[in-house]
Formats: structure tokens, sequence, C-alpha cells
């Protein structure tokens, strides 16, 4: 059975680097983004979740790493 992609499914059109509950489900204990085959993502969001994740980070939005 595969995975549908969260965005695609969602009402959520893309990710965003605002919304930190949303980008904490696509990373693991030790911060790092999960890979496509673990999320289900599709790859034009997934691109875009990695943008959006670092971005956050920038921001201080998300920490670098869980500490």
């Amino acid at each position: 059975m595969d995975k549908q992609c969260y965005f695609c499914t969602s009402s959520n059109k893309a990710p965003d680097y605002k919304d930190a509950d949303t980008l904490r489900k696509f990373i693991n204990p030790q911060s790092k983004i999960l890979p496509r085959k673990r999320t289900g993502m599709c790859a034009l969001h997934q691109r875009k979740l990695a943008r959006a994740i670092k971005h956050a980070r920038e921001l201080a939005v998300i920490p670098y790493t869980s500490r």
C-alpha cells in the first residue's frame, strides 16, 4: 500500500516555513529531514518541504538540533 502525499491530499497547498507543527511531522528526533520513502511525499512537495524546513531553521522557527 502506497502512502499518499500529505500536501496533495490535504487542503494545504504547499509547505509553509511558519507552520512549525506541520514541519515537525517530517523531522526525526535527531532533527534530520525524513526521506520521501518514509513520508510518502511526492517529489515536488518533498523539495518544497526541505526548503521550508531549512528556511524555518534559519529564522529560528524550528531548531537545528533537538538537544
